[in-house]
């Protein structure tokens, strides 16, 4: 029987090209995301591939994906849906942060904690949470729903990771924490990088590479795991400054 993966925000950037790069691996790739045409597309160019349209913002839809695969041997499980938005946290919208809530945070704590318990019974497979290296910093004005989002899905990581060497088990979680990425993130976050970004090639050949090797924290670009490290040692104020200046140039940058 093939190996099989799933990947969720299939339809551009990381997502997509994970999916790539588990293909070259001789990877089933089960492709899931909202975007249908995007899938399709993708689906077209993969060797042996299935599409499953869906929105993760909406619980029982994270429970439909878990239930339609449950026959297909899926040892591998990339939760990369996700997105971010730049502003005040008194001015951005309600919905657009609960939405952002459910995406990045409930979507990824029920499709991990359903699809674990499947590996742990198994006691093999590998689970990729897509995090950002937002989450290893103290805090990000002007993005802090986001920051905090990806805070989350680093610490449930880790947790999960302690808990499976505790009994022994062969199962891997990993989180990847790149900087900037060369995607369609930024548009939807409004928010355009003062700092050089990384293809989505490069960050999923890392990521990939990263999560094979048992790796807990991915951090794709040289230098930059050195950098969090520094913001998390440096007093909480002066980070704290230092984040929203960088923010403050995003939003600057885009006007």
């Amino acid at each position: 029987m093939a190996r099989t993966a799933l990947v969720t925000g299939a339809s551009s950037g990381i997502g997509r090209e994970i999916a790539k790069e588990l293909d070259r691996r001789d990877f089933r790739v089960i492709l899931a995301a909202r975007r249908e045409d995007r899938l399709r597309e993708l689906a077209s160019e993969l060797r042996d591939s299935r599409v499953i349209v869906c929105d993760l913002s909406d619980e029982s839809e994270c429970i439909r994906l878990h239930r339609e695969v449950q026959d297909e041997n899926v040892t591998v499980i990339v939760n990369n849906a996700g997105f971010g938005k730049l502003g005040r946290f008194d001015e951005i919208p309600l919905e657009d942060e609960l939405r952002m809530i459910d995406t990045n945070v409930k979507a990824v704590h029920i499709l991990t904690k359903l699809f674990l318990r499947d590996l742990i019974s198994d006691n093999r497979g590998y689970i990729l949470n897509v995090a950002s290296s937002a989450g290893l910093m103290p805090g990000g004005p002007l993005m802090a729903t986001y920051y905090a989002t990806k805070a989350y899905v680093i610490s449930l990581t880790s947790s999960i990771s302690e808990e499976l060497k505790m009994i022994g088990s062969r199962v891997k979680v990993s989180a990847l924490c790149p900087g900037p990425v060369d995607t369609e993130f930024n548009s939807v976050a409004g928010a355009q990088f003062g700092v050089k970004s990384i293809t989505a090639e490069y960050c999923a050949k890392r990521a990939v590479e990263g999560m094979f090797a048992g790796k807990l924290i991915i951090v794709p670009e040289k230098g930059l795991g050195m950098v969090a490290k520094a913001a998390q040692l440096s007093p909480r104020s002066i980070s704290l400054a230092l984040t929203g200046k960088l923010q403050s140039e995003k939003q600057k940058n885009d006007h």
